[in-house]
């Protein structure tokens, strides 16, 4: 089942982590390293949880996913909420699943919430309030955002203020609960990462070679037709669906087909929103894990890649260089 350690003294981890920033190449190396371990791929990714946001979230193939078993993609329809407590709960069942066949489960993507959430937990914090909650996304950003800087200035600091789900979470918090945010006990309020358990890689690239890399997936899904698989959406709730609507790519698509802006305006800025949260995602990885990272060269092919990777298991599980020459 397992070429790789079929022919290594290596028994193979539990399970493996792989995260990095939007189109760096996660998901070929995921799906390279599950042909030669025997892995299914568990997706950590916030929007591919949505049956329907196929070429904005750059969904694997057809053919992709009946080479390697895939979780956690088309959960829920566009109607139905999806939050990192439920993403954990899957995807703990999941690796259990995986496990008790015989599998390595490797959970890939770019949600660095849904990792923590996995790794960590929740901590302590009310469940959302229904009506407090459509009252806060109904309020102006710039309201919110006072009411949060006199709250709780701590969070203010630190809060993503380009992301209102985070902004209305916290305030959430803090009428239901009467204390900042940030005063919540969980594992998460320790300033420096921890080491992981499992094998946690990350990918990153040079900022020239990852740019490149964004524009042209980022032309490719609208020359794929993401302007049309948008306006179908739009059929099914997707401007309902406050979660969805946040998918770079979408609401930049549904602004375009209110004729806000031009094809070519709305693709550029799709870029330089898609450059933006990639930033922003390494930023949060660098924070809040301990990851084995991985540069990886404009050149470098996937199977490349998949041999460090590698090479990187063996040196996590122990082995040294002189380890691996004496087991050949």
């Amino acid at each position: 089942m397992a070429t790789y350690y079929a022919r290594s003294p290596l028994p193979a981890p539990r399970s493996i982590l792989i995260a990095g920033p939007t189109a760096v190449g996660k998901s070929a190396v995921a799906l390279a390293l599950a042909d030669r371990i025997g892995g299914e791929i568990i997706s950590v990714d916030s929007m591919q949880v949505y049956r329907g946001l196929d070429i904005g979230t750059a969904k694997p193939s057809p053919q992709d996913r009946q080479r390697v078993r895939h979780h956690l993609i088309d959960v829920v329809e566009m109607n139905e909420p999806f939050d990192a407590a439920r993403f954990s709960k899957l995807a703990h069942a999941a690796v259990a699943d995986i496990q008790q066949r015989g599998g390595v489960p490797i959970l890939c993507g770019g949600t660095g919430l849904y990792f923590k959430a996995f790794l960590e937990g929740l901590g302590e914090a009310p469940s959302a309030n229904a009506a407090l909650r459509a009252e806060l996304e109904a309020m102006p950003m710039p309201e919110l955002l006072r009411e949060l800087e006199k709250n709780d200035p701590l969070t203010f600091a630190k809060i993503d203020r380009q992301n209102p789900r985070r902004v209305v979470r916290a305030i959430e918090v803090i009428r239901l609960t009467g204390r900042p945010f940030s005063a919540r006990r969980n594992p998460w309020n320790s300033e420096l990462p921890t080491p992981n358990r499992e094998p946690f890689f990350g990918l990153m690239r040079s900022g020239g070679d990852l740019r490149a890399r964004i524009d042209a997936r980022v032309d490719a899904m609208f020359a794929r037709g993401l302007a049309q698989e948008t306006e179908q959406l739009l059929k099914r709730g997707l401007a309902e669906n406050k979660t969805a609507m946040q998918a770079i790519g979408y609401r930049q698509a549904v602004e375009y087909l209110r004729h806000e802006r031009s094809l070519e305006e709305t693709i550029a800025l799709v870029k330089q929103r898609t450059r933006h949260f990639a930033k922003r995602q390494m930023t949060w990885f660098r924070r809040q894990f301990s990851l084995e990272w991985m540069v990886l060269e404009q050149a470098e092919d996937t199977n490349r890649t998949t041999e460090r990777l590698c090479d990187g298991l063996r040196m996590f599980a122990g082995f040294t260089k002189s380890d691996r020459a004496n087991a050949k």
